[in-house]
């Protein structure tokens, strides 16, 4: 993704820049939107220069994308675009509505005015290039830029959606592009937890974590942000904040999302995350021998599947059983594949279940320690509860487990890593 910063133009000694992003239950209703706009009068008035990106106003979308199934579940998908990316640009133009009435000059600007440029991908489109000279100059003149998120525009000139949660990475793509200090995420949480306190109460917000904890967490299944704005994030070096738009805030509310050199806390590690969507595939029978595990794959990446979590075991027969997991939506199509491959590859037979649930332990900290998994395993033994797959990173560790244990697992594993808020500091 190319970036237009106008770098020239733009000192550190300048007022701070910050991007301001509302999710949608943020801008759900007017009266919601008044209270955005209130906040945002605010940051203005403490002397910032303010951009601001805003979702649909909750339920607005899932409802644009209703419309379009009920025509045509095959809808062309450069319409559908054009359909679904509608509720941000309502959002705009109401938000910047709501700020002149409070007296703050704001303009709307959709995705194509900026220009933000992807590519033809409808639906999940990646950013390919963002010209921040548009927004600066509004800026310049006073004016409060407010962006419709989740959208721009392809090199046919039609709207191309980011995908769900789009607008995050639309936000740190435009910090990126007008070299913002700091753009904050506002949302109905008040931060990055360790866990999710839904289901742990002793819980705890960080004050900070990395982008690549951060990614992990996100990637396995973590909802605060969406994989890809952390991902832009941590490569143009752009500080988010997390924080909730539901109650007063400050410099120290919420989460910052930061380069590992810029943590203060090197935890063993920083937190855990669980997901419900994944579906477990096992292979039996299959003949052991070489190149047996690339005929297997090929074809499901072929078919755009995603195979996560892979183990290996030798039978007494000295055949392979394969198991794997794949997104639950997926499950049906990988079981095509692989069904139709039978007589080719000649394994014995396929079982599948989706009565699984995979828990993630993710911190920097694991490059330089032993025993995280150690502790990992041990912890759910005394559980009783049974790991079906393992997987790794550098900075992660996933196991497999029956979805009836995830709670007990979750609590387990919270306060046998450190991470109960009782407890202060990390064992």
């Amino acid at each position: 993704m190319s970036i237009h910063d106008c770098s020239d133009d733009v000192t550190r000694s300048a007022p701070r820049t910050v991007v301001m992003k509302f999710g949608g239950t943020s801008v759900k209703d007017l009266e919601r939107i008044r209270i955005v706009a209130e906040k945002v009068r605010k940051e203005r008035a403490r002397g910032q220069r303010i951009a601001v990106v805003v979702s649909a106003m909750s339920g607005v979308t899932n409802q644009m994308v209703d419309y379009c199934r009920s025509l045509d579940a095959q809808a062309d998908p450069a319409e559908y675009d054009a359909v679904v990316a509608s509720g941000e640009q309502v959002t705009s133009g109401l938000l910047a509505i709501a700020l002149g009435a409070l007296g703050v000059p704001a303009r709307s600007f959709q995705g194509w005015q900026i220009p933000l440029l992807t590519d033809e991908a409808h639906g999940c489109a990646a950013i390919e290039d963002v010209d921040g000279r548009a927004l600066r100059e509004c800026m310049d003149e006073g004016i409060v830029p407010v962006i419709a998120g989740f959208q721009g525009v392809d090199a046919r000139g039609r709207i191309a959606t980011l995908g769900r949660g789009g607008s995050d990475t639309s936000a740190v793509a435009l910090a990126a592009a007008i070299r913002a200090d700091q753009c904050d995420i506002y949302t109905d949480v008040d931060g990055i937890y360790t866990t999710d306190p839904r289901i742990v109460k002793q819980a705890r917000r960080l004050e900070r974590i990395t982008y690549e904890e951060m990614l992990e967490l996100a990637s396995v299944g973590a909802k605060v942000l969406q994989t890809r704005s952390v991902g832009l994030a941590m490569r143009e070096k752009v500080h988010v904040r997390v924080l909730s738009s539901f109650v007063e805030t400050d410099d120290s509310s919420g989460t910052i999302v930061v380069d590992e050199d810029e943590s203060v806390e090197k935890k063993l590690v920083t937190g855990i995350a669980y997901s419900m969507d994944d579906a477990k595939i096992t292979i039996r029978q299959v003949p052991d021998e070489p190149g047996i595990a690339a005929r297997i794959f090929e074809p499901l990446s072929a078919a755009g599947l995603n195979v996560d979590m892979i183990v290996q075991s030798i039978g007494a027969d000295r055949s392979t059983n394969m198991t794997f997991t794949v997104s639950k939506g997926d499950e049906s199509r990988a079981c095509q594949i692989l069904e139709a491959m039978r007589a080719e590859i000649g394994f014995g037979g396929l079982s599948t279940s989706q009565n699984v649930v995979k828990i993630s332990v993710v911190g920097v900290g694991m490059r330089s320690n032993t025993g995280v998994a150690t502790t990992m395993f041990r912890t759910l033994a005394e559980k009783g509860i049974n790991i079906q797959v393992i997987s790794t990173s550098e900075i992660k560790i996933s196991v497999l487990i029956d979805a009836e244990y995830m709670e007990l697992a979750m609590r387990a594993l919270h306060t046998a890593y450190g991470l109960d808020a009782s407890e202060g500091a990390q064992a």
